[in-house]
């Protein structure tokens, strides 16, 4: 396949900035808020619902949907408030270099709100570099909310590109959504720079991680 027909598609969070110190907190805080405000659980059983939810659907927002009842605009809204987002967002020059030289169409694909995207992308100065984002209020399939790692909707987000998911490479720093790309057909990256330690392991590159980098300058000599 010729580079120039390959599709990128990166995550956000964790593998173009450091969330960690960006915003994760902050949004982990915000939704703990949420459930408690709109809700009404005490504090500690919101804490447990959220982290309920994260570890048995692979995100919040799904589990309130289905057995809350939670309108997922108005909780993604409140949830990505973050005042002084702009002022802690952190990339990497060496990295937005390279993206900047990187082959083929490349696109954001991320569990993350549209609005969010955009803040970050024009913090780090790097808007104008993809060919287009693709936010968690775009990955419906068949009017039901299916953010990563559904490979329904990354076998949806390949057709909307009109590309084979076979040309599709998706960056990442969250090992089950690349499991669940190279399931679908697509080569897939596995983005180290910004993970704690803790989050690097395995220490050796599973079967379904193609190409595992602390830099994105190792894409433009990935062939």
């Amino acid at each position: 396949m010729s580079s120039r027909r390959r599709v990128w598609l990166f995550d956000l969070d964790d593998t173009l900035h450091d969330a960690a110190g960006a915003s994760m907190p902050q949004i982990r805080d915000a939704m703990g808020d949420y459930i408690e405000q709109h809700l009404g659980f005490p504090r500690a059983e919101a804490e447990a619902l959220r982290n309920q939810h994260w570890h048995r659907y692979g995100a919040t927002l799904l589990g309130l949907v289905k057995h809350q009842g939670v309108d997922a605009a108005h909780f993604l809204h409140h949830t990505h408030v973050l005042p002084g987002l702009e002022a802690r967002v952190r990339g990497h020059r060496a990295d937005i270099a390279a993206l900047a030289r990187l082959p083929g169409r490349r696109y954001i694909l991320t569990n993350a709100p549209a609005a969010y995207a955009a803040r970050v992308l024009g913090a780090l100065g790097i808007a104008h570099l993809f060919d287009g984002v693709i936010a968690i209020e775009q990955m419906q399939v068949f009017g039901r909310l299916r953010p990563k790692p559904d490979a329904r909707m990354l076998r949806a987000v390949a057709a909307r590109l009109r590309v084979h998911p076979a040309h599709c490479v998706l960056v990442e720093d969250t090992l089950v959504h690349q499991k669940a790309a190279r399931r679908v057909g697509m080569d897939t990256v596995w983005m180290q720079r910004w993970l704690p330690p803790e989050r690097k392991r395995p220490h050796r590159r599973p079967a379904y991680v193609g190409l595992r980098v602390r830099a994105l300058r190792a894409l433009l000599r990935s062939g």
